[in-house]
């Protein structure tokens, strides 16, 4: 049983890696900001932590981590203008991940995005700024001492997941369910053998057990 700290546990993603990892009997701690969604993470068996990644301080966070054997790191502000984007994605990244060198929790899991992501649509520039901050918040993480892995996941969609993937350090673009990405995340979380690694993911013919057991 793992004792897990997930960040974004509210989130599309993350609300889906809290679930995985309960279901699979590890122990995990849910940051949330809103006082009415630690009821919804009692329910699902998690333990609210209540706190604002934007304004909370490393030492702080720290406290709340002690303890862990990981943190997931899935809070993400993709559409909310640049602002949330350089306090979440951005200043809320490097706050997690030092709050976890402060704890003494080696092993951060993060979720970024894909090189590629909407190429071909011409997005605005709060888009672009966002895969900046996301691309400043991967070399933030992998300048630290953590053990961390990089999830580069394609374009997300809401279906059910396949529970096969196609995962490594150079794929073609494509795109993802969240449950799947969850499954991976929660898979990770007990392969700690895979560190120090960007691995892209998207939909695929390998079973996700499998593809996490041979990411490298």
């Amino acid at each position: 049983m793992a004792h897990v700290f997930v960040l974004g546990a509210t989130g599309g993603v993350g609300s889906r890696v809290v679930h995985q990892l309960v279901a699979r009997g590890d122990k995990t701690l849910a940051l949330h900001r809103a006082p009415r969604q630690a009821a919804q993470l009692t329910a699902v068996g998690s333990t609210p932590v209540m706190g604002d990644l934007t304004t909370m301080e490393p030492s702080a966070l720290a406290s709340h981590m002690q303890g862990c054997d990981a943190v997931v790191f899935t809070a993400g502000a993709p559409d909310q203008g640049q602002a949330m984007a350089d306090a979440v994605d951005g200043r809320g990244l490097a706050t997690a991940a030092d709050a976890a060198l402060a704890a003494g929790v080696r092993r951060f899991l993060h979720i970024s995005a894909f090189p590629d992501a909407w190429r071909d649509r011409g997005m605005g520039v709060d888009f672009e700024h966002y895969m900046r901050v996301k691309k400043q918040a991967d070399v933030y993480l992998a300048a630290t001492d953590l053990d961390w892995v990089i999830i580069r996941p394609g374009t997300l969609t809401s279906g059910p997941g396949t529970g096969r993937v196609r995962l490594g350090q150079a794929i073609d673009y494509g795109d993802v369910s969240r449950d799947d990405v969850a499954a991976v995340f929660a898979g990770l979380v007990h392969q700690p053998q895979i560190n120090r690694v960007i691995l892209e993911l998207t939909r695929g013919t390998t079973p996700i057990s499998e593809a996490v057991a041979h990411a490298v």
